[in-house]
């Protein structure tokens, strides 16, 4: 299997990955090849070899209906990049989105942000310790 970080490098599979997730956040069952080509005005060998990749890489399903193919997004293998990001991001720069989206006096507006930022590191820690359980 090719390296995730090497599969999501080009562009037109991460516009691939963001159209599904959009499509499936609007409660659609697949998207079909057509729609994709529609949408991102990409040729249609052009996106089937993308998809070929991204199928390759487990990050999309496909369901056959007839001589159509719906792709949908399997974002689980996604779970390595976040796992490297992680560390990266800048506490400060969230503080200060947190703190803008939300009115909240500044010291209640840290502390939510520490503690939403605990809660998604522990939910994290906690699918990813699932996931490496025997039979699963």
């Amino acid at each position: 299997m090719a390296d995730i970080f090497d599969v999501i490098a080009d562009g037109t599979r991460r516009d691939i990955l963001r159209l599904l997730l959009d499509r499936s956040t609007a409660g659609e069952n697949g998207t079909s090849v057509s729609q994709i080509v529609s949408s991102l005005g990409v040729s249609q060998p052009t996106v089937s070899k993308h998809l070929k990749v991204l199928r390759e890489a487990h990050l999309v399903s496909v369901r056959e209906v007839g001589q159509h193919r719906y792709y949908s997004l399997l974002a689980a293998p996604l779970d390595e990049v976040d796992d490297w990001l992680v560390p990266f991001l800048d506490t400060a720069d969230l503080e200060a989105e947190a703190a803008a989206l939300v009115s909240l006096p500044e010291p209640a507006a840290h502390a939510a942000e520490l503690v939403g930022r605990a809660a998604a590191s522990a939910q994290h820690a906690v699918a990813n310790a699932l996931k490496k359980l025997p039979g699963r």
